[in-house]
């Protein structure tokens, strides 16, 4: 009786020591493999550094030429709204002609337009102003339209305080925005970077594990040992994942302290839901490298299958309501949709368990099926 208890334990102690031995094997040959450290630590400080910096959806110092024909004082402080505003680098022309030359040497995005009967028809209450853009970037030609608008609310809300006469009418609008009060497009493009350096580093640095073994032929040595498949995974998986992990505090410290991102979620769920992912990524590589057996094709497949979809197909860039549905179908099977749900509602709105339930149960499915295929595509064999 007393051997039939010991007899599980032992084997369990046995197992223990055969992935141990193969993580300390596999975390020596990332210490002394340089490119190991400089994806899984140096990479992700440069990518969010360049990228956090380099990346803005905001846009501000418009180049736009005024076309100024009324000498009035109303014409004058609507033209001077704009000179005092950040967000537009204005140049002053006398002549519509004028403006439309710069704007075909693209030397200004836009023309506003204040005609020479506007102090006339704001007295009458029906003045316009008329608002020209550069229509090449559509997305920017809608946000400069935007802060256009935004201007020329401004100028209406400071007659109204002076008890003139305001155009827009007496209906004012009051607008708050959720979340992101600051309106800062960094609140969630880094929490999106973030989603980018975690797929790189769970995928990228697996998929060309098991390939690498296989090239330089070093599975053959642990083919006649009685290490099992399945250990061999666990024994790569460990080093990398806390690796990974380690890329992961990093970029949270620069989220923090470089750009000063409002976290208003719990810290132990965001590294939660980020193991999840981790894992997912690290399947995905474990899988291609296993059944390509090529560190250049698991390399290129993998940058394909994980980092493309993570860029295009997961919300990080592109509103994923503004895509076709067949497309917004596929972007079901992309994990980084989950993760930048997720990641991006923890920093900005906090625990909404809502949210994160769903999606944090869909990413833990997703690595158990990935794992199990991965176990599935490593073979213990030469063939």
């Amino acid at each position: 009786m007393t051997l039939a208890r010991t007899a599980p334990h032992a084997r369990l102690a046995a197992k223990a020591r055969r992935v141990w031995a193969l993580v300390r094997k596999e975390g020596k040959q990332i210490v002394r493999d340089p490119s190991s450290i400089a994806i899984g630590i140096v990479m992700p400080l440069l990518l969010i550094v360049l990228f956090g910096y380099g990346l803005s959806l905001d846009v501000r110092h418009v180049a736009v030429a005024i076309v100024l024909e009324d000498p009035s004082p109303d014409a004058a402080e609507l033209a001077a709204g704009f000179q005092l505003s950040p967000y537009f680098a204005p140049r002053f022309v006398t002549s519509m002609p004028a403006a439309e030359e710069l704007m075909q040497a693209r030397a200004v995005d836009g023309i506003v337009r204040i005609r020479s009967d506007f102090a006339r028809h704001v007295a009458l209450g029906g003045a316009t102003v008329q608002l020209v853009l550069n229509g090449t970037d559509a997305n920017r030609a809608r946000i400069i339209q935007g802060y256009a608008q935004g201007a020329i609310g401004q100028w209406d809300a400071r007659r109204a305080a002076e008890g003139r006469r305001v155009t827009a009418g007496p209906v004012s609008v009051e607008s708050r925005l959720w979340f992101n009060a600051a309106n800062d497009s960094h609140y969630f493009l880094v929490p999106g970077l973030i989603v980018m350096v975690m797929t790189l580093l769970g995928a990228l640095l697996t998929s060309m594990v098991m390939a690498r073994e296989w090239e330089r032929g070093t599975f053959e040595a642990l083919f006649v040992t009685p290490v099992r498949v399945g250990e061999i995974l666990l024994g790569k998986t460990i080093p990398y994942f806390a690796l990974g992990m380690v890329g992961l505090a990093l970029c949270l410290l620069a989220a923090k302290f470089l750009f000063h991102i409002p976290f208003r979620g719990s810290v132990w769920l965001l590294t939660g839901v980020s193991m999840l992912y981790l894992l997912v990524s690290l399947a995905i590589g474990l899988w291609i490298s296993s059944a390509t057996k090529s560190q250049f094709v698991a390399s290129q497949v993998t940058l394909l299958a994980t980092y493309m979809p993570a860029f295009m197909l997961s919300g990080f860039i592109f509103d994923l309501r503004s895509m076709p549905v067949a497309v917004r179908v596929v972007t079901y099977a992309v994990p980084a949709r989950y993760y930048v749900t997720l990641i991006q509602t923890l920093f900005l709105a906090g625990n909404v368990w809502g949210v994160v339930i769903p999606d944090a149960a869909l990413l833990a499915g997703m690595a158990a099926v990935l794992l199990i295929m991965a176990r599935l595509a490593t073979r213990k064999t030469l063939a």
